[in-house]
């Protein structure tokens, strides 16, 4: 790990039947994987996430696409290599992807998710987060910046899926 960076991940897989995260209406957050391009499945998510954020009374996430190019690259490769973790297996580490991607800044954080249905909305990636405390604490974290990757599919190959990278840096 590089002297001075911090970084935070955590995964979460959405499987359980989750309530609704938006009060306020995104657009996009119930699109189903493929019905969307990519850029506005991954722009209801960063809206899902700033809207919790504000509820919270914490300032939005800008975007950053420096990130937002690792993260997509990560999604796709969990996907196209059938794995879920933040080592990749051929043991690239967040810090050392985001780096590769162009990121100069001395914190980052990431979550992963997957759901496939019903599962694989925006809005139920962003509750599987949201209902666990520690991917909790990352989304409310003290990061200024989010990049997000999204890819069509799952690690263990469920059709109807959608794989989600976010990738935070302060």
């Amino acid at each position: 790990m590089t002297k001075g960076l911090t970084v935070v991940c955590l995964a979460v897989v959405a499987f359980l039947a989750l309530p609704a995260v938006s009060a306020l209406a995104c657009a996009g957050e119930q699109a189903q994987p493929g019905s969307v391009s990519a850029t506005s499945y991954t722009r209801a998510v960063e809206c899902l996430v700033n809207e919790q954020r504000a509820a919270s009374g914490l300032g939005a996430l800008g975007h950053d696409r420096r990130l937002a190019r690792a993260a997509r690259r990560y999604a796709a490769a969990m996907v196209r290599q059938g794995f879920f973790d933040h080592v990749s297996p051929q043991g690239s580490t967040l810090s050392q992807r985001a780096r590769s991607a162009g990121w100069s800044g001395s914190t980052l954080g990431e979550t992963l998710g997957w759901g496939a249905g019903t599962l694989a909305t925006p809005a139920a990636i962003v509750a599987g987060w949201m209902n666990s405390p520690p991917h909790r604490a990352i989304l409310l974290g003290r990061f200024r910046k989010v990049g997000l990757g999204v890819a069509s599919g799952s690690p263990v190959g469920m059709a109807g899926a959608a794989t989600v990278t976010a990738d935070f840096g302060g």
